[in-house]
C-alpha cells in the first residue's frame, strides 16, 4: 500500500495555485538547472520531483513504517551502556528513510538536501505520521536543521547540515524538571572557558524527545545572574563528545517508539548558535513554530489513520443483518470525522504556504536586498503564519484526539482490545494536544489576533476570493456565522470589558475564529474540487452550532459568574 497514492487530496494541495510562486522563489528562478542533476528546470519539473519523492515516502510508510508500528509499540527503546537503542522496527525505519535520502528534505542542495519547500516536506510528515506517529517524532526532528541553517554560522552549517541530510538524528533540549512550558525558568548553565575558547554545559534536561540524538540543540543560561529569557542562549551539542548521561527513558502512555529521556550534562562541550541572549527570544520561538507545524501534520496523519480504520471496520462489521456503516448514528459520526480531517488539513497547508513564503524571502534577503513588494509580501506571510500556527496546533491536535476516540467507539468493544490498531492510535493521539505547547497555550498565543482584528481581516480576504455561483449559498451561510463572530469580538474588545473576563473567554473567541476560517478554506477547496463539498457543508453545520454556543457563553458569563469556576 502507498500512503501517498491512495490519498488524492494530498496532491490537490501540492498543486495549489500559490505553489508556482513558492517553488519559483525557492529555486531562485531555477538558477541551478543544468548545474545540479537534482535541480528542476521549471515548475512542472519541480512538482514532478516532489511527486516522485512523495511516492517513495508513501511506499515506505505503507510497506515499512506501518508494518513495524505494532512491534515498536510493544518493544520500545532501551538503554545500553549509556546509549539509547531504538526498538528493532524503529531502527529499520530509520535505515530505510536514510537510504531513500529522506532526511534534510528542505535543506539546500549544497548541504546534500533536496531543497524542497515546506509544503511537500510537511506532506511527507503527514504521510509518515499516518504510518507511525511515534517514528514521526524521530524523523521530523530534522526540523532542527532549519534552525541551524537560519541562525547558525557558516562553519556550523558546513559541519552539521550535511550530516543531518545523511541521517544524523536531532533533538531540541528545552524542558527541565522545573521549566516545562515556562522556558524562561531554564537553569542548565552554559559557561565560557577563556582558556580553550569553548562553551560547556552543566545541568539537567527532562522530557527530551529523541534524547540521545546525534545533534542536540540545547537552551541554556549563558548570562551569570540572569533570571529571565534575556539570559538564555542556544547551543549545539555533538553526541560524539560523550558528556551526557542518560538518567532514564520515560515510560509513556503512547508514541512508545520515540524515546523520551532525562539527561544530565556534565561539562559538555557545545557551540553557540547565533548570538548570545537570543536563545529563547528568537531562536527557540522560531523552532517552536516549526515544531507546532510538525504537530499539525502529525495530528492530521494520525487522524487519517484512525478514520480509515473506522471506515474499514464499519463496512465489514455486520449487526442486525447489515453493515454498521448503514446506521445513521455511525455514518453521521464518520462524516463528521472526515470533515474534521479535511478542515484541519486545509488549515495545515494554508499555514504551511505562508511559512514557506516567509522563510524563502528571509533566505533570499541574506543574498540580496528585497524589493519593496517582496518585503511587504514577506511581512504579510509572516503575520499570517504567526496567526494561523497556534490555531492549527489547537484544532488539529484536539480533532486528532476526537477522531481517535470515535474510531474506538465505532469498533465498539473490539476497539478496547490490544489486537486492534485503534487503541494504539488513541494512546498516541493523547500527547498531541500537550507537547510543543498545550492547547491552552495555543489559545494564549492566538488570542491577540482576536484583539487586534487580524482573524477578522483574514476572514474578509477569504470572503472576497472568486467563487462559482453554485457555491454562493454556502458562502452566505459562512457570512452569517461571521457576523456572530463580529458580535462576539465587539463584546470582548469593548474598552469596559474586564481583562480577566477577556482571558476567561479567550478559547471561545479563538475557536469561533477557527471554525469560520476552516469553513472558508474548505469552501475555496470545494471551488477547485467538488470532492470537498460534503466536508465543507458539514463543517459549516458544525460551525453554526459551535459559534452560536460560544457567543451565548460570552454574552452570559460575566465577572459575577467567574467565581463559579474558581476552586
Amino acid at each position: 500500500m502507498n500512503f501517498y497514492q491512495d490519498n488524492e487530496k494530498l496532491r490537490f494541495y501540492l498543486t495549489h495555485p500559490l505553489m508556482e510562486k513558492i517553488v519559483g522563489l525557492k529555486e531562485q528562478g531555477y538558477r541551478e538547472a543544468g548545474q545540479d542533476s537534482l535541480a528542476p528546470i521549471d515548475f512542472e519539473d519541480a512538482i514532478d520531483n516532489y511527486d516522485k519523492v512523495l511516492e517513495i515516502v508513501g511506499e515506505l510508510a505503507g510497506e515499512v513504517l506501518e508494518a513495524n508500528a505494532e512491534s515498536v509499540d510493544h518493544e520500545g527503546p532501551h538503554i545500553i551502556d549509556n546509549a539509547i537503542v531504538y526498538a528493532e522496527g524503529t531502527q529499520k525505519n530509520h535505515e530505510a528513510m536514510t537510504k531513500a535520502g529522506l532526511y534534510g528534505m528542505s535543506l539546500p542542495r549544497k548541504y546534500k538536501g533536496l531543497n524542497f519547500p515546506y509544503v511537500p516536506y510537511v506532506m511527507a510528515a503527514e504521510i509518515v505520521s499516518r504510518a507511525d506517529a511515534g517514528f514521526a517524532n524521530i524523523w521530523g526532528l530534522q526540523d532542527c536543521a532549519e534552525t541551524i541553517y537560519e541562525f547558525g554560522s557558516d562553519e556550523l552549517k558546513d559541519k552539521y547540515l550535511p550530516r543531518i541530510s545523511e541521517g544524523a538524528t536531532c533533538s531540541m533540549d528545552l524542558t527541565e524538571p522545573d521549566a516545562g512550558s515556562d522556558l524562561q525558568s531554564v537553569r542548565l548553565k552554559a559557561t565560557y572557558n577563556e582558556q580553550d575558547g569553548r562553551w560547556y554545559l552543566n545541568g539537567v534536561k527532562r522530557f527530551i524527545t529523541n534524547g540521545d540524538a546525534d545533534i542536540k540543540l540545547v537552551l541554556a543560561r549563558s548570562e551569570e545572574g540572569s533570571t529571565d529569557g534575556r539570559g538564555l542562549s542556544y547551543f549545539l551539542y555533538d553526541r560524539t563528545s560523550k558528556a551526557v548521561t542518560i538518567r532514564r527513558i520515560e515510560n509513556k502512555l503512547g508514541i512508545k517508539g520515540s524515546p523520551t529521556a532525562e539527561l544530565v550534562f556534565t561539562n559538555a562541550p557545545a557551540e553557540l548558535v547565533g548570538e548570545r541572549k537570543l536563545g529563547l527570544i528568537k531562536y527557540v520561538m522560531s523552532l517552536m513554530n516549526g515544531a507546532r507545524l510538525g504537530v499539525g501534520a502529525q495530528s492530521v496523519g494520525l487522524a487519517e489513520a484512525a478514520y480509515r480504520e473506522a471506515l474499514d471496520y464499519a463496512k465489514q462489521r455486520e449487526q442486525f443483518g447489515k453493515a454498521i456503516i448503514c446506521f445513521p448514528q455511525v455514518y453521521e459520526m464518520l462524516s463528521n470525522m472526515r470533515a474534521k480531517i479535511d478542515g484541519t488539513r486545509s488549515l495545515l497547508y494554508e499555514t504551511t504556504r505562508f511559512v514557506d513564503l516567509s522563510k524563502i524571502y528571509n533566505a533570499i534577503s541574506k543574498e540580496r536586498t528585497l524589493t519593496a513588494e517582496e518585503r511587504a509580501d514577506m511581512k504579510t506571510a509572516q503575520r499570517n503564519a504567526d496567526m494561523l500556527t497556534p490555531m492549527l496546533k489547537l484544532f488539529s491536535s484536539e480533532y486528532a484526539n476526537q477522531v481517535a476516540y470515535d474510531c474506538i467507539q465505532i469498533h465498539g468493544g473490539s476497539g478496547f482490545m490490544k489486537e486492534y490498531k485503534c487503541e494504539r492510535l488513541y494512546r498516541d493521539a493523547r500527547i498531541l494536544s500537550i507537547y510543543e505547547g498545550t492547547s491552552q497555550l495555543q489559545v494564549v498565543a492566538a488570542i491577540r489576533f482576536v484583539g487586534n482584528g487580524s482573524y477578522l481581516k483574514r476572514m474578509e480576504e477569504y470572503d472576497n476570493m472568486p467563487l462559482d455561483d453554485e457555491l454562493k449559498p454556502m458562502l452566505e451561510d459562512i457570512r452569517a456565522i461571521k457576523e456572530q463572530y463580529v458580535k462576539l469580538t465587539s463584546i470582548m474588545t469593548a474598552p469596559s470589558y474586564p481583562a480577566e473576563l477577556f482571558d476567561f473567554n479567550a478559547r471561545n473567541a479563538v475557536e469561533t475564529a477557527g471554525y469560520i476560517i476552516m469553513s472558508y478554506l474548505l469552501l475555496q477547496d470545494t471551488n477547485r474540487c467538488r470532492c470537498f463539498k460534503t466536508s465543507c457543508e458539514n463543517m459549516i453545520t458544525m460551525a453554526k452550532a459551535e459559534v452560536a454556543k460560544r457567543l451565548t457563553l460570552v454574552e452570559t458569563i460575566g465577572e459575577d459568574k467567574i467565581n463559579n469556576y474558581k476552586m
